[in-house]
């Protein structure tokens, strides 16, 4: 190869390698990056949520090996990998790429990473309707721009969040725990309802629901005669009572089938 030749490859050549250099010395920082509480995120600064209620919260959801877990802004994947020890698959959705990071070294650390997934996303764009249980720590008014896209999951889905509510929805159970200082000590926990609002046929009569999240009013008209009911759902699981009779049974798409006190069988249909 003649001098100019050399000469001219000499600038691509160096470019390469500074650009190889300065990518591996950008993969180093990634590997030493540590994240502080109170960190600017895109929506909300960075808090860990406290390893006890971490754990408060897996309990109150009871969260098992058959579940699948996705965490909503998981941060340092502390949550993912408490859930991922419990047998559970459990994937964490976060935003900043060096969170994504630093979680997924922490539960190879952990020797979870077969159960602990974690993804670099918005999690107003993900799809997270296949979750059975999902985890929040959240500012309230995120809790309610995510809540109707929670509402229509799978009924009985468990919905879990460190403090902050989801507005007029009420929690089905909150637990706080007392040990700690922190403002942020309290699980709240929602089942998702299924969806009966409106009129059944009943035999020959009909009921009437009325559904506020997962409490129940309305009327059940049988022979003419109208009462008021009252009851609640949880998850598919629904429970009234009406005329002084109590009603349990199990909602199934179009179709409330169960059982009334003193044995007898009932069926409604939408």
């Amino acid at each position: 190869m003649n001098r100019f030749h050399c000469m001219r490859w000499i600038p691509i050549v160096l470019c390469l390698v500074f650009a190889a250099a300065d990518g591996y010395a950008q993969n180093k920082a990634d590997e030493s990056y540590t994240p502080q509480s109170g960190q600017q995120g895109k929506d909300v600064i960075w808090m860990p949520t406290l390893q006890e209620l971490v754990a408060t919260m897996l309990d109150l959801a009871k969260v098992a090996p058959s579940d699948y877990v996705i965490d909503l802004g998981s941060g340092d994947g502390r949550t993912v990998i408490a859930a991922a020890k419990r047998g559970a698959t459990a994937l964490g959705i976060e935003y900043n790429p060096d969170l994504v990071e630093f979680a997924k070294r922490a539960a190879a650390a952990e020797g979870v990473s077969a159960n602990a997934k974690f993804e670099e996303a918005d999690i107003f764009d993900y799809d997270f309707s296949k979750a059975s249980v999902l985890t929040l720590f959240l500012l309230p008014d995120i809790n309610l721009k995510l809540r109707p896209k929670i509402l229509n999951m799978k009924p009985g889905t468990r919905i879990l969040s460190n403090t902050f509510d989801m507005g007029d929805w009420e929690p089905d159970q909150s637990i706080q725990i007392t040990e700690h200082t922190s403002y942020y000590t309290t699980a709240h926990l929602w089942i998702v309802p299924a969806k009966v609002h409106g009129l059944w046929k009943f035999g020959d009569g009909r009921i009437n629901f009325t559904q506020n999240y997962q409490k129940l009013a309305g009327t059940m008209t049988m022979k003419g005669r109208e009462m008021q009911l009252t009851g609640k759902l949880n998850g598919n699981a629904i429970s009234f009572t009406a005329g002084g009779a109590e009603y349990a049974g199990t909602v199934t798409g179009a179709t409330i089938s169960g059982t009334y006190a003193g044995g007898g069988a009932w069926k409604a249909i939408r």
